[in-house]
């Protein structure tokens, strides 16, 4: 079911550029953000561990159109005119000092010999005192310079390459800051720079253990403190010109009470490095020098103080530094291949349908390191929607408008599976707390769930009416046997999804049985597969096909991209649907972006209402009764 979009805030786009009858122009509307917190039954949701109740709404003030755009004459909804591409409103969450951790029912862990080690699923096993919750004397926090919830044994991404080695600075009063001045800047990209009025007081009275939150809406860009009681007030607000900032991340290796790195992606290619704190920035890709196309995933590579990773919408995927000037690129020849044990295996041509193996026009090895980019990968002719990075610091998830799901081992450059949707493009994507499972949505209106270790799809999960367009794990109620996780669609509803690992592990029935299956990689054993119904899971036999090149539905299968035999399409009948176990409609506009804090669910929408539900009040002694019993 399609959801109309809600009327506009604002006047008629001819309003702004208008002429009052002096012959002045129209001045333009710009409001602030509101916080209220609405009360009554539609305004909170029951699930199995209790009652979720609305905290707070607050929306933000949506930017009208910039003076300098063209007056839209004729606003027909079907028009075929290009646009400023768009992406609603999007939070980035950081803790700079201390933050709660999820429970530590996971943790990757390294081998005494360098082999890398595999993920521990019990709590208490070979863990330090630094590794888990925390001491009770901090009440389940830790500060930011402790080992983090990951450890990973992952090798640091261009290790190996001297001339990417960062200069590491454990001062953080001595860290690099962009060059720029954004408050003095006369720059035509940006068009208005507004701080607080007593933002340095603001910032030394605030709580240690307090959250800010960075939040892109069309063309602006806003720095808020969650934690002030005057939350409505922005530190920062940042109007841009007529680029629509659509994506963002914060570095959570460099932050500290005195540095903060943020990162921003927009809709003409361009990429800002900003310092928030020193009020300082530094343009990327300028006028796309690059790549010209819009940026729709932005974000920092784990564990690293200076390179990012930008998804741009003409399917390639690009390394910056943050410190490096931009050259014009154009692909090294020498470069142009995957490298498998050293050997050198050109790239084939894009296939019919627009898939298209992983092209490195720039290895992350390479020489030529002096200037951005430092890495340049293509992987489809069609846009990238959004990508995820492994917890363990190893692989990528990377989605796109083609409907597929690529798995890359981004160490190495190499490409490692290829799943599809059952049909439309996928939007969204996130892993698992422990890394076992890759969770997607898509234009199907499902959500897909994924097992890169087995090759195979576990369950389909059926609950939006519409597009899904965002997907997250919930940590906190997550272990070792049991997952919860979120996602949120453009039929504005938030739906809350359970499942666990006994459910894959049920013999499969004989009558299911399906040919043109897939199955683990070699020396993995199978993955059983449940019975069909709303709780069962299909089954996997062969990866390698065993029916001469058909599918289930008697297809011929594609060929073979970059090494590896892209799945079929699982079939409906086939395949498990899983029910949400909350699906509720939580906001009027589309929703856009979900995440979940240690005492809240997080939501945001099209037009600008950030929503904070509360969890259950009574969910902390519910969970201490629960692990006081698995001691007992």
């Amino acid at each position: 079911m399609f959801v109309l979009p809600p009327p506009p805030r604002y006047p008629s786009q001819p309003g702004y550029n208008g002429l009052t009858p002096t012959g002045m122009p129209v001045p333009m509307i710009e409001t602030n953000n509101v916080l209220s917190t609405p009360t009554g039954p539609e305004y909170q949701f029951l699930v199995g561990e209790g009652l979720y109740v609305l905290k707070e709404d607050l929306h933000l003030a949506t930017p009208p159109p910039h003076p300098s755009e063209a007056p839209i004459t004729n606003p027909n909804p079907l028009s075929t005119a290009p646009q400023p591409a768009t992406a609603g409103t999007r939070l980035g969450l950081i803790n700079v000092d201390v933050g709660p951790l999820p429970p530590s029912f996971y943790r990757v862990t390294s081998r005494s010999d360098g082999v890398p080690g595999s993920i521990q699923e019990h709590p208490d096993e070979s863990q330090s005192s630094t590794q888990g919750r925390g001491s009770t004397s901090d009440g389940g926090r830790i500060n930011s310079t402790d080992v983090p919830l990951f450890s990973s044994s992952a090798p640091a991404f261009g290790e190996g390459n001297n001339l990417l080695a960062p200069t590491t600075s454990k001062d953080a009063n001595k860290r690099r800051k962009p060059k720029n001045n954004m408050s003095k800047s006369n720059s035509s990209f940006i068009s208005r720079v507004i701080n607080h009025e007593i933002l340095n007081k603001k910032l030394q009275d605030r709580t240690r253990d307090g959250l800010f939150a960075f939040a892109n809406i069309n063309r602006a860009f806003q720095w808020l403190d969650l934690s002030s009681p005057t939350k409505a007030e922005y530190l920062t607000k940042i109007l841009f010109t007529k680029a629509h900032c659509l994506c963002h991340d914060v570095n959570k290796v460099t932050k500290s009470s005195s540095h903060i790195d943020v990162i921003m992606g927009f809709s003409t290619g361009e990429i800002i490095w900003w310092e928030p704190i020193s009020q300082r920035y530094t343009r990327l890709n300028k006028n796309g020098i690059i790549n010209s196309t819009p940026v729709s995933e932005i974000r920092w590579i784990p564990g690293s103080e200076h390179l990012f990773l930008a998804a741009h919408m003409d399917g390639t995927l690009v390394v910056y530094d943050k410190e490096k000037e931009d050259v014009i690129f154009s692909a090294e020849e020498e470069n142009l291949s995957s490298t498998t044990n050293g050997e050198q295996v050109h790239p084939k041509p894009p296939t019919p349908n627009g898939t298209c193996r992983i092209q490195v026009h720039k290895s992350v090895h390479s020489k030529n390191q002096k200037a951005n980019p430092v890495a340049v990968w293509k992987l489809s002719n069609q846009r990238i929607n959004a990508f995820a990075f492994s917890p363990d610091s190893r692989h990528l998830a990377v989605v796109s408008e083609d409907g597929s799901l690529r798995i890359i081992d981004y160490l190495k450059e190499e490409l490692l599976d290829l799943f599809y949707s059952y049909y439309g493009g996928l939007t969204c994507v996130c892993w698992s707390p422990d890394g076992k499972y890759v969770v997607t949505g898509g234009q199907d209106d499902l959500i897909s769930i994924w097992c890169p270790s087995e090759s195979a799809l576990i369950a389909r999960c059926h609950g939006h009416h519409s597009w899904v367009t965002s997907v997250a794990f919930d940590p906190w109620r997550c272990d070792e046997k049991s997952y919860r996780f979120g996602s949120v669609g453009e039929d504005c509803r938030l739906c809350l999804w359970d499942f666990s690992v006994g459910m894959l592990h049920r013999p499969r029935a004989a009558s299911v049985r399906q040919r043109g299956s897939v199955s683990s990689r070699p020396g993995l054993a199978p993955l059983q597969r449940s019975e069909t119904g709303n709780t069962g899971v299909t089954g996997v036999t062969s990866r390698h096909r065993s029916d001469s090149g058909l599918s289930a539905t008697g297809e011929k299968e594609e060929e073979e991209v970059d090494g590896v035999v892209p799945h079929p399409v699982k079939p409906r009948a086939t395949t498990a649907m899983l029910p949400p176990v909350l699906s509720k409609t939580v906001d009027c506009d589309p929703l856009c972006w979900l995440d979940f804090t240690h005492d809240a669910i997080l939501t945001s929408c099209k037009s600008g209402h950030i929503r904070t539900w509360s969890r259950p009040s009574e969910l902390t002694p519910q969970l201490g009764n629960d692990e006081d019993k698995k001691e007992a």
